[in-house]
């Protein structure tokens, strides 16, 4: 795809598990801490090769929800699968990247070696061409690669995060709040970038609290609230179930 003019931003094949109509799916999934419940029965399904947001309040369970498709997190009850495999099975997580709501990179090193080391890990491509375009993918400016992390800005921070989960090339990325601290344009250009992903074959799955982030972006969206779903469909749908003036309306509708 072309983003600004003549600049072409182009991507391997991810790389794909076996074909699976589904590239995530919550079913009957429970979780308490202490007698708190947190995930309540919540049933979901992701489909192979769409944009999904999961939507809800601070505290609705989101990031509670993508520690457990991890592994990060035991359940209590229900069974979580990522492309047809257990979830708590290693070899499921191979074709993931995931960027947390917290991203701290280790702050003794400097762009390039964290991108670097990042991509080491997941044996993708980092060459200098490839790194400069997902660079300004994100209005990335390449002198990052020889900043040391500790000198970043929260903005700079979170878009190292995304350069290095965009390097990884996955077919399933997972993000919890992944437009966090980043100004107007990079949004912009993230959600250009992602929609780009989703064309060439990759599932995105990510949380948020931002309604335009998912009417925007996604294909679908589900709205959590209180451990539960709420509703799962198209953000259009979710204004035709529960009409109003906007989409925040829709979703305030829906959860009260």
């Amino acid at each position: 795809m072309e983003r600004q003019g003549s600049m072409r931003f182009r991507s391997r094949e991810p790389e794909r598990p076996a074909p699976h109509p589904n590239a995530i799916e919550f079913s009957g999934v429970c979780k308490r801490f202490g007698r708190h419940p947190v995930l309540a029965g919540l049933t979901l399904e992701v489909r192979a090769g769409e944009i999904f947001a999961l939507v809800g309040t601070n505290g609705a369970g989101k990031t509670t929800c993508i520690k457990c498709l991890l592994d990060l997190c035991h359940v209590d009850a229900g069974r979580i699968e990522i492309f047809g495999q257990p979830a708590s099975a290693p070899e499921s997580r191979r074709p993931l990247v995931y960027l947390p709501e917290r991203f701290l990179p280790p702050h003794h090193l400097r762009g390039r070696e964290f991108l670097d080391f990042m991509a080491r890990m997941h044996r993708a491509e980092s060459s200098p061409g490839r790194v400069r375009e997902v660079l300004a993918a994100l209005d990335l400016m390449p002198s990052v690669l020889d900043t040391p992390v500790r000198e970043f800005s929260k903005g700079m921070t979170q878009k190292l995060g995304l350069a290095a989960c965009f390097l990884a090339e996955k077919s399933l990325l997972v993000f919890d709040e992944p437009m966090s601290g980043l100004d107007p344009k990079a949004r912009v250009l993230a959600r250009h970038y992602l929609a780009g992903l989703r064309t060439g074959g990759a599932t995105v799955f990510f949380s948020t609290h931002l309604l335009a982030d998912a009417g925007g972006l996604c294909d679908r969206m589900g709205v959590l609230h209180d451990g539960a779903m709420r509703f799962s469909g198209s953000p259009a749908r979710l204004r035709e179930r529960f009409p109003a003036a906007t989409l925040e309306e829709s979703w305030l509708a829906c959860i009260s």
